[in-house]
């Protein structure tokens, strides 16, 4: 989420730096339950020497009328009073929690007319500035009383609208004070992204200005702003719920992945438990749970989205499961494993972790009469159910299965015993089964070419274009309000080669004429092409370093989908809107902060731009384009039959539920005619109005889905537009979050915008609203689809539809590397090898005797500290350098050195040959990257920046990080060379600030994407630094020196030429004889002479160039 509370200590300590003089600095003394008195006063004196004020700090509101402030009491009367509060149980309203944080502070005497209230929040379009000239415990309604001003985005405040505006009732001695006091904390507010700043009561006394009571909300997506001037900040539970080490443990593992992992526990000893994919399907669930009278049996809010690995969904069911069987309960307990059906995440792989983390609890769950019902589908949701059916036979606890064909929320009636279990439903056809589908258009010829190619009219007139028959009532003229067409054109923003061809094979299953993708924009490499496939053919799509470049030779795109990250998404956006032929963008990127999104906004607004997002998945037009991964897999695009338009139209935030609505419409009406997904932050770029009235203009368009949710009052604005007839159509709407008042302290649903902070913001008064405005509102989001069915079927009995007959969709192949994932296929080794870890020996001197060497015992290490330094360095420390030369002298046959090294001896080349030939290819992206990595991370910390500015720079300069990032390993799956080093060195080495830096550097860079590790060559490069720095052996010239001639390189040079060595005894070529029979070439391979006989050779697949058929190899 982005807007999060912080305690009212950290917010007067951010006020006391950046608020200047314009008020009395505050001093706070915190207190909980391990408080040590004497060590209190001693950091704080003045405790002993004013009078005092105390009060809880735990985001507790209207502590005064609750007795909670105890205030004008000496230290002694502070400490008596705490003795009834602190660590005691205290109701507030519904929630009931413990009193563990209180402040102190000196206590401030004032009359009451010195009081005054102020209140700063941002909006969508304005930030607001309320203000009150009676403050204090009384003040009552604040939004009926106080003053408003109302400052645009990017707008300066001016002096005089505070005075004119704000300070109509303020005595005139005190208001040009308070003018300047607004005024500089509204710049804090701005420049510290606070989302919300209320002051009660401001005390104006003797001349000075006192922030008695503080309530503050951050941004916490621009922490990677605003690091240095916050600090470290914590973000406190609502008071009645406090963090269990579970909740910490996976807000971890969030922060050190690229995928979204959440989870609040709302009653530990409920019975009904979930594992829910998407946030959402997350809300929807406890919705309908809550609807179906299991509120207060629900144990846990939460979700897994964002494509975790197997080991994530591991240890985040792990960690469920491990609560769900501490407690029993006389009922049993309940499982729901759901989701709605996913557009990029692999459903199989998430499945497998779950299962190894059932397997492991079986015992628990069977102790604990435990059920499961699992709904789940998306990409490769065939294997997972599967998985998970066949764990059923063997798990010894009851595991209902379901897909698609099944309404999302269906099983929660099954669970909770409101519903009979029905029999297995037919599965809907899916990636497997649909290929050879009688019907289907037959490929063209194969042949290869680029996305120009189809520019040309011979090229394309040999394609089958849609069939008028396909639309409802024939394909209408372009609605010039339509933010897509059958032509539309698209710049793919980042190297998202899976979305490419995810959004080529829908154009293909639409019989576009073309490919909806014409270009890529990647800033960190160079012009080049990348390979897709269209259809049966191979086509190029160019890829630019420079935006300018891409525009220029494209000018007519008229679409950007930038998956950009959150960090670059900004820049390049502004970028983007300073080409007028782009009309529309979809900003993928979650977690931008709400003033650059809001400053996004306005810029667009002025430049006519549509913005879809942030934080979606996109949008999709049937039969025209789709954005990125909306849909998922082409089986559900096929399923849900977007490859043709239907009558429907729908907007949602969420886009993991764009993709359910897709299949509950398919199974309900003829189909979606446009889905569009605005994004679950507070403030999307486009609104649920924006896209429902270009709906309501669109004549093929007929009813209209609205899928809302709690927080925010955008679903109002479709309440007027129905009540002044603006929207005429069939309009069937949903808000979720109706369980948010169930609920006994505030939950932050999945989406950053799901929270209500006033009763009109909640899903309940929404739907009520939209009900008694015209709207079909079904009862709950179980009865969504038989609304939706009714609504349909009203339209067709009374002409406004009239179905048309279905017609195939051309036939598109399936990718390799789907299809051997889904183990439709499978692919022969090439060649098998191992490799061993070996260990070469060297002639060493450097000035002192060899025998001496020998003698003492200096091994590599030592012989290198003395050719190589030209000194003798610690034990330690040549240690350290014998480890390096360990761990780099393999990883494996499938790196490029490698690689090389295997070819050369296959074409029988020699040992020196081939050596060379894997060594000349060290460099920035093998193994080279030691020098580089110490020489950028060395640089940044001498400069004095912090980690966050580093990567900052780096990234606004196209700037890879050298020493950041592995293709396998990531934060979640450490590369054990790199833990066994950094283990080593913090134990024996005498100061490692590199290290350290290059460490929090790391914790920046995983939380964008779980594999952007320091990786083994960064952290030799930042350790031998730190080495070379600290031993004591040299001077800050010899040691920059000896980092500047490369040096550190020759550390992996040297440990990789024995594995190379290694490599090439091992693949040495006797001959390559005949084929036998079946076509396979038989390679005879010797291996040394002093191996035992019964070496085998295990390892890697390669393709030959010489032939496609694989190659068997005997061992000799």
């Amino acid at each position: 989420m982005s807007a999060k509370a912080i305690s009212e200590a950290k917010g007067k300590d951010l006020l006391n730096k950046f608020l200047k003089e314009e008020a009395v600095k505050n001093r706070v003394a915190p207190v909980d339950e391990n408080i040590c008195w004497d060590v209190l006063v001693q950091d704080h004196p003045w405790l002993q020497t004013e009078k005092l004020v105390v009060k809880p700090d735990q985001l507790i509101k209207r502590r005064g009328k609750l007795g909670l402030i105890k205030a004008g009491c000496d230290l002694a009367g502070v400490q008596e009073w705490l003795k009834s509060k602190l660590g005691k149980e205290f109701q507030v309203g519904a929630a009931c929690g413990r009193l563990k944080n209180f402040v102190i502070e000196p206590f401030v005497k004032h009359e009451q007319k010195e009081e005054f209230y102020t209140c700063i929040y941002s909006g969508r379009h304005c930030d607001t500035i309320l203000f009150h000239h009676e403050g204090g415990v009384e003040i009552g309604d604040v939004d009926a009383k106080a003053l408003k001003l109302e400052v645009p985005i990017n707008a300066e405040l001016a002096a005089e609208e505070v005075q004119s505006k704000l300070l109509l009732h303020v005595p005139t001695a005190v208001k040009s004070q308070l003018t300047k006091f607004i005024l500089s904390l509204y710049g804090v507010f701005k420049d510290l992204f606070f989302t919300y700043l209320e002051v009660n009561p401001l005390v104006v006394t003797e001349g000075k200005i006192y922030i008695l009571d503080l309530a503050a909300k951050l941004d916490q997506c621009a922490e990677y702003l605003c690091k240095t001037k916050w600090g470290d900040v914590e973000f406190p539970p609502p008071f009645g719920r406090d963090a269990l080490p579970e909740e910490a443990y996976i807000a971890d593992l969030d922060a050190k992945s690229g995928a979204s992992l959440k989870l609040t526990i709302l009653n530990k000893k409920g019975r009904i438990w979930t594992m829910v994919a998407g946030g959402g399907a997350s809300v929807i669930y406890a919705d309908t749970i809550c609807d179906l009278g299991g509120a207060s049996e629900l144990a846990n809010y939460g979700e897994y989205s964002g494509a975790p690995s197997e080991q994530q969904t591991y240890e985040y069911a792990k960690t469920v499961l491990g609560l769900m069987t501490q407690e029993k309960h006389e009922k049993g307990k309940v499982l729901i494993i759901g989701g709605g059906i996913a557009n990029f995440t692999n459903v199989a792989a998430t499945f497998k972790g779950i299962v190894k983390a059932l397997r492991e609890f079986q015992q628990q769950l069977v102790e604990h009469n435990a059920s499961i019902y699992v709904r789940r589908a998306g990409p490769n949701y065939q294997e997972g159910l599967r998985v998970m059916r066949e764990l059923g036979n063997t798990l010894g606890v009851p595991i209902n299965v379901y897909g698609p064909e099944t309404h999302m929320t269906a099983i929660v009636s099954m669970a909770l015993g409101k519903k009979e279990l029905p029999p297995t439903p037919k599965p809907l056809k899916t990636t497997a089964n649909f290929l050879i589908t009688a019907g289907m258009q037959s490929p063209g010829p194969s042949r290869h070419g680029s996305v120009s190619d189809f520019g040309k009219a011979s090229d394309s007139s040999s394609r089958t274009s849609v069939s008028s028959e396909m639309f409802v009532n024939g394909e209408a003229e372009e609605n010039p309000r339509s933010l897509f067409t059958s032509k539309t054109k698209a710049i793919i923003w980042g190297m998202q080669q899976r979305a490419v061809q995810g959004m080529l094979d829908f154009d293909y299953s639409c019989s576009r004429k073309a490919p909806s993708v014409v270009a890529m924009i990647y800033p960190f490499t160079g012009d080049h092409k990348q390979k897709f496939y269209w259809g049966h053919k191979e086509i190029l799509v160019p890829v630019y370093k420079s935006m300018s470049d891409c525009m220029k030779k494209h000018r007519d795109a008229d679409v950007l989908v930038s998956f950009a990250s959150l960090r670059s998404a900004y820049e390049s956006t502004l970028e983007t809107m300073n080409y007028p032929q782009i009309r529309t963008i979809a900003i993928i990127a979650e977690g931008i902060p709400e003033n650059l999104t809001r400053h996004l906004i306005k810029v667009a607004n002025e430049k006519n731009v549509n913005i879809i997002g942030p934080a979606t998945v996109g949008g999709v037009k049937p039969g025209c384009f789709k954005i990125g991964n909306t849909g998922g897999m082409l089986d559900n695009i096929l399923a849900s039959k977007l490859y043709r338009a239907g009558s429907v139209a729908y907007v949602s935030r969420s886009g993991g539920m764009s993709n359910e609505l897709n299949n509950i419409m398919a199974l309900n009406t003829n189909g979606v005619y446009e889905g569009v997904a605005i994004g679950g932050d507070r403030y999307p770029a486009s609104t649920f109005m924006d896209h429902i009235l270009r709906y309501q203009d669109e004549p093929d368009i007929k009813m209209i889905v609205l899928l809302g949710e709690v927080g925010g009052t955008e679903e109002y604005d479709i309440v007027t537009a129905i009540k002044e007839k603006r929207i005429t159509k069939p309009l069937v709407a949903w808000c979720i979050g109706t369980c948010a008042k169930m609920f006994t302290s505030e939950v932050q649903f999945g989406h950053a915008g799901a929270c209500a902070n006033a009763e009109t913001e909640t899903a309940i008064a929404k739907n009520t609203a939209l009900r008694a405005a015209g709207a079909h509102v079904p009862r709950s989001f179980d009865e969504l689809g038989s609304v939706i069915k009714q609504v349909y079927n009203n339209l067709v009995a009374d002409g406004s539809i009239v179905p048309a007959p279905e017609q195939a969709p051309p036939t598109v192949p399936m990718d390799f590397s789907w299809a051997r994932e889904l183990g439709i296929i499978r692919k022969p080794a090439s060649f098998l090898t191992s490799i061993c870890d070996e260990r070469g020996h060297e002639l060493l001197y450097a000035g002192i005797p060899i025998t001496d060497i020998f003698k003492e015992d200096m091994g590599i290490g030592g012989v290198l500290s003395l050719l190589w330094f030209q000194r003798r360095l610690p034990k330690y420390a040549t240690k350290f350098i014998e480890m390096c030369l360990m761990v780099t002298a393999d990883h494996g046959p499938a790196v490029s050195g490698a690689h090389n090294t295997i070819v050369c001896a296959r074409a029988g080349k020699d040992l020196v040959s081939c050596l060379a030939s894997g060594l000349l290819t060290i460099g920035d992206r093998f193994g080279g990257a030691l020098d580089a990595a110490a020489k950028q991370f060395g640089e940044a910390y001498d400069c004095g920046l912090i980690p966050m500015e580093f990567v900052n720079t780096m990234r606004k300069e196209g700037k890879l990080i050298m020493g950041i990032g592995h293709r396998v390993k990531s934060i979640n799956n450490p590369d054990m060379r790199v833990v066994i080093l950094k283990d080593y060195v913090k134990k024996n080495f005498p100061s490692t600030p590199l290290l350290d830096y290059a460490i929090q550097v790391e914790k920046i860079t995983t939380s964008k994407k779980p594999n952007l590790i320091l990786n083994v060559d960064g952290f030799i490069g930042v350790a031998t630094v730190d080495m070379l720095n600290n031993c004591g052996c040299f001077t800050p010239e010899e040691a920059r020196e000896f980092v500047e001639i490369g040096a550190l390189n020759g550390l992996f040079v040297l440990g990789r030429s024995m594995g190379f060595i290694d490599l090439f005894s091992q693949t040495n070529v006797d001959t390559c004889s005949k084929s036998d029979e079946s076509g396979h070439i038989i390679v005879n391979v010797t291996t040394d002479s002093d191996r035992s006989s019964d070496t085998t050779l295990t390892g890697i697949t390669l393709q030959p160039a010489i032939s496609e058929s694989p190659l068997k190899l005997s061992n000799k």
